[in-house]
């Protein structure tokens, strides 16, 4: 049974051997929870479609001849401050609406709010300061990207209660995640084109994948609190809905990269991608919790191979431009 101390401050799914519990104070621990800045895996898989579309951008841009190495590693450090901030008070919003389910499942009711670690009302402030956070980051691109950023937040609204209505809780949580895959784009050259609409729907297909396996742990909990999912829609057999949804996000990644014109370590680097992801199929048992676990985390890998080999295409046109 997933149980904890019920004095020992933690959240069940974190490690306890995470930075916060060794460098805040005890009294930040459940902000931080809120945040899940013990889980940084959320907030790398935000990241990663930002970083996909900077780098993608500034493979076309060095076609063109307007590429700069330091505007694309300004644009890195934007998006990632704006994912850490971003990503944390996505996941405080998430636990202020699903404060009641939480409470129900075993994996989540050691969160903050549901063991009354944390107000409603500080939950709130603390979810505030975050967005705050993110705006600043926002309205340092140019406007369309500005515009963008704000046209995101109609589905961060709508996914927590997406779970309520739908079977494909995961879309919504798809479309929400990979935002990014657009902003990159938008930054660099203030509109957007087919390669970052593509690589925007191949990764809402990756995150649907992910985040299925992810949902298997909760599967049983959430069938008892009419929780939906595509865990829950797929039942026991999710291989050849991966097998499907992961297919997708590389056929769709290779269209992106071809219309932007990638280097060819980005093919590369996404063949080691494809290894990885569907290695996750091969080896899934949606019956073990931890194993599904690891298998979400395992993307982070597959998010940061991708950015690479795009990085490295970039890079090394940049170099050899003359």
């Amino acid at each position: 049974m997933n149980t904890l101390p019920s004095d020992s401050g933690r959240v069940f799914d974190a490690p306890s051997t995470n930075w916060v519990y060794r460098v805040l104070p005890r009294a930040l621990w459940p902000y931080a929870q809120l945040a899940r800045w013990d889980r940084p895996i959320g907030w790398q898989l935000l990241m990663w479609p930002c970083f996909w579309s900077a780098a993608l951008a500034a493979n076309t841009a060095a076609l063109e001849g307007t590429a700069s190495v330091g505007r694309l590693c300004i644009h890195l450090a934007l998006f990632f401050v704006g994912a850490v901030a971003m990503r944390g008070a996505g996941c405080t919003y998430n636990d202020i609406v699903d404060e009641t389910i939480d409470r129900a499942v075993a994996r989540t009711r050691s969160r903050p709010l549901p063991s009354g670690r944390v107000s409603r009302r500080d939950a709130k402030l603390f979810m505030a300061l975050q967005g705050l956070v993110g705006l600043v980051v926002l309205l340092q691109f140019n406007l369309f990207t500005i515009v963008l950023g704000f046209l995101s937040l109609g589905f961060v609204a709508i996914y927590p209660f997406a779970k309520r209505f739908t079977d494909w809780p995961q879309f919504f949580l798809g479309m929400a995640f990979s935002w990014g895959a657009v902003m990159g784009w938008a930054a660099e050259f203030g509109r957007l084109s087919a390669a970052p609409v593509l690589l925007y729907i191949a990764a809402i297909a990756w995150t649907v994948g992910y985040d299925t396996i992810y949902a298997y742990q909760d599967r049983e909990d959430d069938e008892l609190v009419g929780v939906r999912s595509t865990a829950r829609r797929f039942g026991e057999r999710p291989k050849p809905w991966l097998v499907a949804l992961y297919g997708l996000t590389l056929v769709l990644l290779v269209l992106s990269f071809a219309l932007a014109g990638a280097g060819a370590l980005a093919y590369l680097a996404l063949a080691a991608a494809a290894v990885l992801l569907f290695y996750q199929i091969l080896v899934l048992d949606i019956h073990d919790a931890g194993q599904c676990m690891i298998l979400f985390r395992f993307n982070g890998a597959v998010g940061l191979i991708i950015f690479a080999g795009l990085a490295s295409a970039f890079l090394l046109r940049w170099i050899l431009s003359p």
